[in-house]
């Protein structure tokens, strides 16, 4: 079982942030840490947002598997139940994976910046 971290109210909102762009992010489709991060103003925020992440995976309505890093890796595999579990969620979405890493990555990218209007 995956402990829930404890979150200041400036990260909760951070997060929150973050799990609203997940939200959006459509099947078939996956993005990274850092476009997620750029996409909140936060360009060297990646990490925060992969801490995000991290802290997502066990809430259902997050497609937590729809992000990645910036080559297209599952470096956060290992925070889901099982460490099939992201490839299989994301092969689910209709996206291919091969050794840990999305196959085509450059088509299946989602880029929030220009996907997302910014209000």
């Amino acid at each position: 079982m995956i402990k829930p971290i404890k979150l200041s109210e400036a990260n909760a909102d951070f997060f929150d942030r973050v799990y609203q762009v997940v939200r959006l992010i459509p099947k078939g489709r996956a993005t990274s840490y850092g476009a997620i991060a750029k996409y909140l103003g936060a360009k060297s925020g990646s990490r925060m947002v992969g801490w995000a992440m991290n802290a997502a995976h066990s809430i259902r309505e997050i497609p937590a598997q729809r992000v990645v890093n910036r080559n297209g890796q599952l470096t956060g595999k290992m925070h889901f139940e099982t460490p099939t579990k992201m490839e299989e969620l994301l092969q689910l979405d209709g996206i291919e994976v091969k050794n840990d890493q999305i196959v085509n990555w450059k088509e299946v990218f989602w880029d929030p910046m220009t996907e997302l209007q910014i209000d």
